[in-house]
């Protein structure tokens, strides 16, 4: 487990630091003011860790940082969509963000994992339709964010 969110990790540093240093270089040259699109692959490692930190956050009742992972996971979307074009995100996961938001906002817990297991079943229902049905999301079961925590605090 720790092996795989060190790769996470290092994937979504190495992503960052292409975007500081393409950013660097359109501050430079004015002929480059346009920033290259992510791939999809770099968009999808930062929408898994939302994915799981939203789990961890709701399941502990840490409404705030459910939303905000809900507002990182919508601009995550809204990524995707830029490089798919058309609403496949919109017709997988729409109904089931805004689910999650309404449970949120209400602070229910049960509410919350029926539309965060809506959600998933719709992040997975995506992957068939674009022919990656091997990518296989589910419910976290272990918190790899050991430095963080996912409980409200008073």
């Amino acid at each position: 487990m720790k092996l795989i969110f060190a790769v996470l990790m290092l994937s979504a540093l190495m992503g960052a630091n292409a975007k500081e240093a393409t950013a660097q270089q359109a501050a430079a040259s004015p002929a480059a003011a346009e920033l290259p699109v992510p791939k999809i692959g770099e968009i999808m490692v930062l929408q898994q860790m939302r994915h799981i930190k939203l789990w961890f956050a709701g399941r502990g009742g840490h409404w705030s940082l459910a939303d905000y992972e809900i507002d990182q996971l919508t601009d995550g979307f809204d990524d995707v969509n830029q490089v798919l074009g058309g609403d496949t995100v919109e017709k997988a996961v729409g109904g089931a963000i805004a689910a999650i938001e309404k449970a949120v906002k209400a602070k229910d817990r049960a509410a919350f994992a029926t539309a965060f297991d809506n959600l998933t079943a719709g992040c997975n229902n995506c992957h068939h339709s674009l022919d990656h049905a091997f990518i296989v999301i589910r419910r976290p079961t272990s918190l790899p964010y050991s430095d963080q925590l996912f409980a409200p605090q008073k």
